[in-house]
């Protein structure tokens, strides 16, 4: 039976003001690897919001082993202070994880939590919502937690992607009001970070292969279009605009295939912000 596992913020919503102290902190030469007063000391944060101010930048990609991630360095040297809705989408995209990162996906993605189901399983299927409606069809999933602690924790998740000190440039998720939301729809990732996340699902799931028929690539479970919100037609738009700029390209016979043209996919987060 799946568990939510999105109690690890300890209802301290995410703010990218909080996020940077952490980062700041694991450039230093001990990183993160400290007491818990050590790190309050270092932070400025108090002893109750450090550790998920942690576990967020964990669960985000920009935290790895209590230093910085090799996307962490990029994000602090070419955006230090998280203005860019390059960093947006990219928090937005290891957050869909639920912090298990490029590890091969489970059978279902609830089995990784409330963050991957409601990415990969929810959205698909409801485009706008009320908080009201993701708990009840949440509790349903995650049985073992009451309707008030999904509604907490949902909420959490959701400020996330509304509030401007988190995650609203990038527009994954909108209000319609107070109470009710719609997917963004709004096709504002670059394409050399919509080549990034290719890249990494690739890496994840096809390993050396240098192409994969087209199908694979749009079905790909957790894959990139409930990442960017979209539907798999117009998936298939977007990949055309990646081989207009020479990261991939197609090749037809029976089926089509997709062969990538990319060498490392840290170049193509580069290539985003510079």
């Amino acid at each position: 039976m799946p568990e939510s596992q999105l109690s690890f913020h300890s209802t301290f919503a995410l703010k990218k003001q909080d996020l940077l102290k952490i980062l700041r902190a694991a450039c230093e030469q001990q990183g993160l690897k400290d007491t818990l007063s050590g790190l309050v000391e270092r932070t400025g944060l108090g002893n109750k919001k450090v550790t998920p101010v942690k576990s967020w930048a964990i669960r985000a990609g920009l935290i790895s082993r209590n230093t910085l991630s090799p996307e962490g360095k990029l994000v602090l040297q070419f955006d230090p202070y998280l203005e860019s809705v390059v960093t947006e989408w990219l928090m937005h995209f290891y957050l869909s994880f639920s912090g298990y990162g490029m590890e091969p996906p489970p059978n279902h993605p609830a089995d990784w939590g409330g963050w991957s189901y409601f990415v990969f399983s929810f959205l698909p299927e409801h485009s706008e919502f009320s908080q009201d409606e993701l708990v009840a069809a949440s509790a349903q999933v995650f049985s073992r937690a009451t309707p008030k602690v999904l509604h907490e924790n949902f909420r959490i998740l959701l400020r996330a992607y509304t509030e401007d000190q988190a995650l609203w440039a990038c527009r994954f998720l909108q209000n319609v009001d107070s109470k009710h939301y719609r997917q963004g729809g709004i096709d504002n990732v670059h394409h050399s970070l919509m080549g990034y996340f290719l890249a990494k699902l690739w890496q994840r799931d096809f390993e050396e292969l240098d192409s994969v028929p087209l199908d694979t690539l749009l079905n790909q479970p957790m894959g990139l279009a409930p990442i960017l919100g979209t539907q798999l037609n117009l998936l298939q738009n977007r990949l055309t605009k990646l081989e207009h700029y020479g990261l991939i390209s197609y090749s037809s016979g029976t089926s089509d295939t997709v062969t990538r043209r990319w060498k490392d996919p840290l170049l193509l987060l580069e290539r985003a912000y510079t």
